[in-house]
C-alpha cells in the first residue's frame, strides 16, 4: 500500500499544477482573443490570467463549499416541509420573515384598512 502512495503523490500534485497551468493559459489566450479586438482592452500575461481566474473563482465559484445546494436539496427541503405541521409550518414562516427583514404593513398586521 505504501508504494502505491510513492506514485500517487506526485502525480497528484503533477496534474493540479498542469491544471493550473492550463487554466491561466485558457484565460489569457481566449483574453488576448478577444476582448483586445472587441473592446480595445490591452493584452494580459500567463499571471495576469491566472489571477483573474483564480479571482472569477473566488466571485462566482466559491472553494467547493455550496451550503446545502448539493444534490437533491430540492426533494430533501421538500420531504421536511411535508412532515412539519401546520403551526410549525408557519413558524418557519414567521422566521424567515424575520430574517429576511420582510414584516408586513402595519395596517395587515392589525387588520385595519
Amino acid at each position: 500500500m505504501k508504494k502505491k502512495w510513492i506514485w500517487i503523490a506526485p502525480a497528484a500534485i503533477a496534474g493540479l499544477a498542469l491544471f493550473i497551468f492550463l487554466g491561466g493559459v485558457i484565460v489569457e489566450q481566449l483574453w488576448n482573443w478577444l476582448l483586445p479586438s472587441l473592446f480595445g482592452w490591452h493584452q494580459i500575461t500567463f499571471w495576469q490570467g491566472l489571477g483573474l481566474l483564480a479571482l472569477c473563482r473566488i466571485l462566482f465559484g466559491g472553494w467547493g463549499s455550496h451550503g446545502g445546494s448539493g444534490p437533491g436539496w430540492r426533494r430533501r427541503k421538500g420531504e421536511r416541509h411535508e412532515h412539519m405541521t401546520p403551526e410549525e409550518r408557519e413558524h418557519l414562516r414567521q422566521r424567515m420573515r424575520e430574517r429576511c427583514g420582510f414584516e408586513p404593513p402595519a395596517s395587515e398586521s392589525t387588520g385595519q384598512a
